[in-house]
């Protein structure tokens, strides 16, 4: 170690800095610097020759200077002579430290046994701080003096441009005497080589000088020779082996070195712009352009490092990192790098080569973890892909798309016999979908072959969808945004073909190879596994139509998110037209088949033609109900284009019913609505346009054919008015439009006894008439008697009623008539009929209008007879009308409603029992009442508990779990009322949870507990004091013992609720107050 540190001490007295007051004594920065360096000589030499403890020094300084060629001491330069002392002592570190390497490894250091936990010894290449310092200025001035001024004009960053100092150091260097530039450029070179191959001393070799370098380098082995310089100057330069050597050590470098650095050097090698900016910024001086022969060669270096393994991550390291997430310039670099992954370089050999190797380091770019990287790096890879598709079709689609799909082609059918038994793996699908997702949806650049590379998965990757929607699953979202991006971004056509695809529509297809399906993956994902074979031919079946009926609702659920755009309507009424086309095919006569003139193959493709048709039909019958049923008229009708269209297929079905010659309910409602529609819209309810009017002249050839072809004369005259106020553009308008526009308002509901209309009610708002609306269009259905008369008027004035266009000219009825009518008609048979009446009746009790008020009793007997109506939707409504009731008369009509929910029977003359479905529905009436009192339970609550637990001794356990139920949405609402009941409740949901055999009764009773605990909160301790133990057992109990898994999570629900209480008490939060007090 003493060697080491002479040299180093050596090397610090040549790197001795400038004093002060040379710079002060009026000397130049050049003329100070040779005198300093002049001195720091004459002190070396003074040193190493006076101590007698440099003399193992001095004899290898010796060695190495016989051992090496190039030392020149005759040169007039003093700048040379002081690189070459600094490259000899450098030369001695370096072997001196390698000698002490190879004696270290081959005679390793025992480590002490009385200490095993002490640090292993350090390598004798070890440098300190302070002499890792004074090797690094030691390098920075044989770099700055030795390698930097032989530099050719262009050939890295001038000295002149890094700092004022090296203005002075270029003056200061004289090319005029021996040894040449590029020798001594040589020489450095190969001495820092050669320091650098030991690992101690590359560090601060490569990490602060690597550049230069690599830009002496380059000049060495790849500058060509000028004639003029090969004429005049007597050294002739470099030997083709030292050129030789030059090159092989760059690639050496270039291989060895962290490859971002690498790029990132080479990049700053390769010059700025052609055309330098005349006005840059500052005074600074402009970056020198880079001479062409540096440029190709920067270029070719790039392009090397660019296909090697892990090439496209370097270069995106190289260029990204230090950039902050975010922000304009970071978008910038993203889609500069994008571009130069994306354009094939001239040095490449071949197209077809170098995408094959950069486009699946292009996808890896998508996989990484790290949030920043990533964020940085799927940037790039997204930007990349879409112009690769964009601009190379041809490469993107083989080497890019169809790796990143593959695992949906390996999912889908007829992907060939290969397959394994494991199918296609969990993680693959999920970096499929996430993969396609970010460049896709987060990208965002649709192009006609990406849509195309997508629409040959799309049912593959609409089944995983499917899967998807009944399980959970983190896929269900990015598949369900790849989706609605690909209907959105294709063309109409294409995107309404591929919704009829997926329905099912043209042809059966499930997206997943046959005896294969997708099963859920052990980490929330999915993976394709052989399916189990179904032995039963009626469970095979049923799978098979729950699974087309399940792809179609998940359908209708997708096109129900894409709520801006005009899909969904478009597509609705693209299925309407089909339906007009199959009701346009008339039933076939059946013809008796001679089965002697066919074979058995003619015969059994016709007979499966024929079942083939009506399958179809079926699937378009399904899809238009559930598409009516899951999306809103909203949705499906935007535009009045849409509406338009919609009219068009009503007429058109009855013209193909005027054709047949057939006349059924469904078919004269289909006209009316259709009809009606027309002459709303004609009668002003919406403003018309002249292109308006021009689009509705597809409406004239059906109107002519209806107007020539109904039975009906009504019919006929209304049909030809309106063809002749949509062909005048409304400058024609006959009264009968605006009359049947309006007629109903005054016009009696066939389906109601005379003199009573179920619009007329005035409480009847926006909210309430659309389910009359519904009760218009299921009436001809379900009541094919009151369709209209033979020589009724049309009902269009039903439509118009229920958008809720009124005329000006029709009175409006008097409250009482309006409150019978009501009356009556929740009596009507007509379940869409009664169930709207209960509704209505129910709005007037809330909104107090005051005969519905004074009739109290009468809409208590008549809401408690609905109960027992088999529609959900009539006793749904009396149910709600009942708690409107209870809540505006609570004592009234909570005593009559205990003694219906306690006995089962009937109050009143005659008495009859109810049945237990009614009691139940009793019960929710109750319970709602329980919610809506509020403050007022402690006072209405009383009569209410008793029955309550009464009913927790009924024989039928539905009864009892009601009866629990009530009692828990009742008792958190008692707060301190509670506390006299206690000990009875406890005692009865104790005995319950431990003697009750059916498991939803015990359920309810712990789910009791844990409403009661829930609803005192920090009053627990106070009210429940002392019967706290008890119920705290109890729910031990049911934890440890109760074999119902149900029972068990709410226990554990109620003790993590007493747990909350008990903290709160033990713990109390610590409040900080300032109290303000006004002394007297």
């Amino acid at each position: 170690m003493k060697m080491t540190t002479a040299l180093i001490k050596s090397l610090s007295i040549l790197t001795k800095p400038i004093r002060e007051a040379q710079l002060s004594a009026g000397n130049g920065t050049q003329t100070a610097l040779v005198s300093a360096l002049q001195r720091n000589l004459s002190e070396l030499q003074e040193h190493m020759s006076g101590s007698e403890e440099l003399e193992e020094a001095r004899k290898l300084l010796e060695e190495v200077r016989r051992d090496i060629t190039w030392v020149c001491s005759d040169t007039d330069d003093l700048t040379w002579s002081f690189v070459q002392e600094c490259l000899l002592l450098l030369l001695c570190l370096a072997r001196h430290l390698n000698h002490l390497l190879k004696a270290f490894h081959q005679n390793p250091t025992a480590p002490n046994p009385a200490t095993p936990e002490a640090a292993p010894p350090l390598p004798p290449d070890v440098l300190s701080v302070a002499q890792q310092k004074t090797l690094g200025i030691v390098l920075q001035f044989v770099v700055t003096l030795g390698l930097c001024p032989y530099l050719a004009p262009g050939v890295g960053v001038a000295l002149g441009l890094r700092s004022a100092f090296g203005a002075a150091v270029e003056g200061a260097i004289r090319h005029d005497v021996a040894p040449a530039g590029e020798r001594r450029l040589l020489i450095t070179t190969n001495v820092l080589l050669e320091v650098s191959a030991l690992s101690s001393l590359a560090t601060p070799v490569f990490t602060r000088h690597l550049g230069d370098i690599m830009a002496a380098l380059c000049q060495l082995g790849y500058r060509p020779k000028r004639p003029e310089e090969d004429s005049t100057n007597s050294n002739k330069g470099l030997t083709v082996e030292e050129r030789k050597s030059c090159k092989e050590a760059l690639h050496n470098l270039l291989g060895k070195v962290y490859q971002p650095i690498v790029i990132k050097e080479l990049l700053v090698l390769q010059g700025g712009p052609k055309q330098a900016s005349s006005g840059s910024r500052g005074a600074g001086k402009a970056l020198t352009q880079a001479p062409a022969w540096l440029r190709r060669l920067c270029g070719q270096l790039l392009s090397d490092r660019l296909m090697q393994p892990q090439g496209v991550q370097a270069v995106v390291r190289a260029i990204l990192e230090g950039t902050g997430a975010g922000g304009d310039s970071d978008w910038r670099k993203c889609d500069a790098v994008a571009k130069i992954l994306a354009a094939c370089p001239q040095q490449s050999l071949s197209a077809e080569s170098y995408y094959s190797q950069v486009c699946p380091q292009v996808l890896e770019l998508l996989h990484f973890k790290d949030k920043l990287t990533a964020q940085q790096f799927q940037r790039v890879a997204t930007r990349a892909a879409l112009i690769m598709v964009q601009d190379r079709p041809e490469f993107a689609q083989r080497f890019l798309l169809f790796p990143l799909l593959s695992p949906l082609h390996h999912s889908a059918e007829g992907a060939g016999d290969d397959l394994s038994r494991d199918g296609v793996q969990e993680w693959e699908l999920t970096r499929c979908i996430e993969d396609v997702y970010k460049i896709c949806v987060v990208g965002n650049s649709p192009s006609e072959v990406l849509l195309k590379a997508l629409a040959d998965v799309l049912s593959t990757l609409f089944s995983l969808f499917c899967f998807t929607k009944q399980n959970v699953s983190h896929l269900r979202t990015s598949c369900q945004e790849i989706l609605i991006w690909f209907l959105s971004h294709s063309e109409q056509s294409v995107a309404l073909s591929q919704l009829k695809h997926l329905c099912g529509l043209l042809g059966e297809v499930s997206g997943v190879r046959h005896g294969f399906q997708f099963s859920p993956g052990s980490e929330g994902g999915a993976r394709l596994t052989v399916r189990e074979p179904i032995s039963d031919d009626d469970d095979a079946l049923y799978e098979k139509v729950s699974g087309e009926q399940w792809r179609v609702q998940c359908l209708v659920q997708l096109l129900g998110e894409m709520k801006d755009s005009d899909l969904p309507g478009e597509f609705f009424l693209l299925l309407l037209q089909d339906l007009t086309a199959v009701a346009a095919e008339r039933e076939e006569v059946e013809q008796e088949v001679d089965t002697s003139s066919m074979t058995l193959l003619e015969l059994e493709q016709h007979l499966l033609g024929r079942v083939s048709g009506h399958g179809q039909r079926l699937a378009l019958l399904q899809v238009l109900a559930i598409m009516c049923d899951g999306l809103p008229y909203t949705q499906l009708l935007r535009k009045p284009t849409q509406v338009l269209g919609f009219i068009v297929s009503m007429l058109q079905r009855a013209c193909v019913s005027l054709e047949r010659g057939t006349d059924s309910p469904v078919e004269s409602q289909t006209l009316s609505m259709g009809m009606g529609l027309v002459a709303t819209l004609l009668s002003g309810a919406a403003e018309l346009t002249a292109d308006d009017y021009s689009s509705m002249g597809e409406l004239l050839p059906h109107l002519e054919q209806i107007s020539q072809q109904h039975p009906e004369p009504v019919i006929q005259e209304l049909a030809s008015d309106l063809r002749a106020t949509i062909a005048t553009h409304g400058a024609y308008r006959p009264k009968t439009v605006p009359k049947t526009a309006t007629q109903h308002s005054t016009a009696q509901s066939p389906a109601q006894p005379a003199g009573h209309s179920s619009h007329s009610l005035p409480a009847c708002t926006q909210s309430s008439r659309v389910p009359s609306r519904q009760q218009e269009r299921s009436q001809p259905i379900s009541q094919p008697k009151h369709t209209t008369d033979s020589g009724a008027t049309p009902k269009v004035n039903e439509i118009q009623n229920a958008r809720g266009i009124r005329s000006s000219d029709i009175s409006k009825p008097s409250s009482s008539k309006a409150f019978s009518e009501c009356l009556l008609e929740a009596c009507d048979p007509d379940v869409p009929t009664r169930a709207v009446a209960l509704r209505l009746l129910t709005r007037s009790v809330s909104d107090g209008d005051k005969e519905a008020l004074q009739n109290k009793d009468k809409l208590l007997t008549l809401f408690l007879e609905n109960l027992e109506h088999e529609d959900s939707f009539v006793y749904l409504s009396a149910i709600q009308g009942l708690a409107v009731l209870a809540d505006t008369f609570p004592e009234q009509i909570l005593q009559r409603l205990l003694g219906e929910y306690q006995t089962g029977a009937t109050v009143g003359s005659p008495k009859r029992e109810r049945s237990l479905e009614t009691r139940l529905k009793v019960g929710e009436v109750l319970m709602r009442a329980s919610r809506a009192m509020g403050d007022l339970a402690p006072h209405y609550g009383r009569p209410l508990i008793g029955v309550f637990l009464s009913s927790t001794r009924d024989e039928d356990s539905s009864v009892r779990a009601s009866g629990l139920s009530n009692l828990g949405e009742l008792c958190q609402r008692l707060n301190f009322s509670l506390g006299s009941m206690a000990q009875e409740l406890s005692t009865c949901l104790t005995a319950l949870i431990k003697t009750d055999k059916e498991a939803e009764v015990r359920r309810a009773a712990v789910h009791v507990i844990a409403l009661v605990l829930r609803g005192l909160s920090d009053k627990t301790t106070q009210v429940l004091g002392d019967v706290l133990l008890e119920l705290y057992r109890a729910l031990k109990w049911v934890v440890r013992s109760d074999p119902d898994e149900v029972a068990v999570l709410h226990a554990q629900i109620a003790l993590e609720e007493l747990d909350d209480v008990m903290r709160r008490f033990i713990f109390p939060r610590q409040k900080l107050e300032k109290r303000i007090v006004v002394l007297p």
